[in-house]
């Protein structure tokens, strides 16, 4: 149901028109929410099901859901393989959640026939956390972002199990778990800073998706 949805561009006033196009992929999953908050920052959004509305954005969000579906959707419309070349070409990307699998090399726990995007240089294990039910809040020390710890919320999301040599570790759970990486115009995070109101990691991400247009244009 979700993949039939009409296009829609979410952007709203002069100071959306003037922000930088950011699509977030509105295949399945919690994307509505992430495009309210990037139309808040002032950004241009749309949501992105087709090849050609991924060729029009500076960079995407791929929201939470069931990173399973995502990818058989994904292949189902024709966007993987484009979804593949724009974060090898350098497309800032950030992955929240199932978002997160989806742009890890390593998913150690796929479901038969599940495959990743690819690009941030790191393992992951799906549902790291347990069920739905346990999911959790705590408090994370973010240095990248500001000396103000962040709320987190996790719901039934993955872990990193281990960090390569081009990605960096940018937060960890107490016990030492990573939960938040970057590597280049690629982010990913384990947690919903969409449904907190904490803004910060969005905030961080269209300052990567600025730099690139401000670099293309020079």
């Amino acid at each position: 149901m979700t993949a039939n949805l009409r296009s829609e561009s979410l952007g709203v006033g002069d100071s959306a028109a003037a922000g930088p196009h950011v699509g977030v992929l509105a295949l399945q999953g919690d994307f509505r929410e992430h495009a309210h908050v990037l139309t808040r920052l002032g950004a241009h959004v749309s949501l992105v099901r087709r090849p050609e509305e991924l060729d029009a954005v500076d960079g995407l969000v791929i929201p939470g859901g069931e990173s399973s579906v995502m990818d058989k959707l994904s292949r189902t419309f024709g966007l993987a393989e484009p979804l593949q070349a724009a974060i090898a070409d350098g497309l800032p990307v950030y992955g929240t959640c199932a978002g997160l699998i989806m742009l890890a090399d390593t998913v150690l726990d796929a479901i038969a026939g599940q495959q990743s995007l690819g690009g941030l240089d790191v393992v992951v294990r799906r549902n790291a956390f347990g069920s739905q039910n346990q999911s959790f809040e705590t408090d994370l020390d973010i240095p990248a972002l500001g000396e103000e710890p962040m709320h987190a919320v996790f719901i039934r999301g993955p872990v990193v199990e281990s960090v390569g040599a081009a990605a960096t570790p940018l937060a960890a759970l107490a016990d030492g778990r990573v939960v938040a990486v970057e590597q280049g115009n690629l982010l990913g995070t384990s947690f919903h800073p969409e449904i907190t109101g904490e803004y910060r990691f969005h905030e961080y991400f269209l300052g990567k998706v600025r730099a690139r247009t401000a670099s293309a244009v020079e």
